[in-house]
């Protein structure tokens, strides 16, 4: 029984792990709906299995690492191929130069700063109640949350509507390259960002939360699926402006 209890936060970590394998697969292969599927079950189970540990006590420095090792996949290598098959198309045109190599292979610099964000993040003792720099799973949602929609949007109009505002993604390889760099740096920046770990449950303490919470609800009502990596940039921004509360 002790066993299960030590080793249940695990084998759910695991699962984390195996979902993003899957989901990496399946990007390569162009079943991007269900690299979709398995990035929320990777999700789910990244939550899940710090619950199921503090909830049994079976807390431990396995449990650190195998967290680490899974999000690494799900939410490390899944961004970089992401962007890898975004930049895919540009071949080696960079502003108007042909590079001796294909531009694609910059989309691995978000792997490669996922790794360091998680080494250091294993190593800081200050992250208890919030993040620094945007979390794994954030810039995961908010790299693959834009290439999916511009797999919906280029099976229907040129052009897609929502209300007043009209949206069109026939962007060049420098803004791709552009976000590329911005988001591993988001990774290991100073910037600290909102985590919905609760310090007390005074309200003037949590009102960072509850301004993301209202406001992600307003944008996924507004937006639906659309909105997911609206979400994230709403999710930055509204960190930056509650950084002197966040502590």
């Amino acid at each position: 029984m002790n066993f299960i209890k030590n080793n249940l936060a695990n084998v759910i970590t695991l699962g984390n792990l195996f979902s993003g394998c899957v989901g990496a697969i399946h990007l390569i292969l162009g079943d991007y709906q269900t690299t979709a599927i398995c990035l929320i079950f990777s999700l789910v189970l990244d939550f899940f299995d710090g619950f199921v540990a503090r909830a049994l006590k079976a807390n431990s420095n396995l449990g650190v690492q195998l967290d680490s090792l899974a999000d690494m996949v799900s939410f490390g290598l899944v961004p970089g191929l992401t962007m890898f098959k975004i930049l895919e198309p540009f071949g080696t045109d960079l502003f108007g130069f042909s590079l001796p190599f294909e531009i694609k292979y910059f989309g691995l610099l978000i792997t490669l700063f996922s790794c360091l964000r998680l080494a250091i993040f294993n190593l800081d003792e200050e992250q208890k109640y919030y993040f620094k720099g945007l979390n794994t799973p954030s810039n995961t949602i908010l790299i693959f949350g834009i290439y999916y929609f511009l797999q919906i949007h280029t099976q229907q109009e040129p052009t897609n509507q929502f209300g007043s505002l009209s949206i069109n993604f026939n962007f060049g390889s420098e803004i791709w390259l552009l976000l590329t760099i911005l988001s591993s740096w988001l990774l290991i920046s100073p910037i600290k960002m909102i985590a919905m770990k609760f310090k007390s449950m005074k309200l003037q303490d949590n009102y960072p939360k509850i301004a993301l919470l209202v406001g992600a609800i307003i944008i996924l009502i507004f937006f639906k699926t659309v909105g997911i990596p609206l979400v994230i940039i709403y999710y930055i921004l509204i960190s930056l402006i509650f950084q002197k509360q966040l502590k």
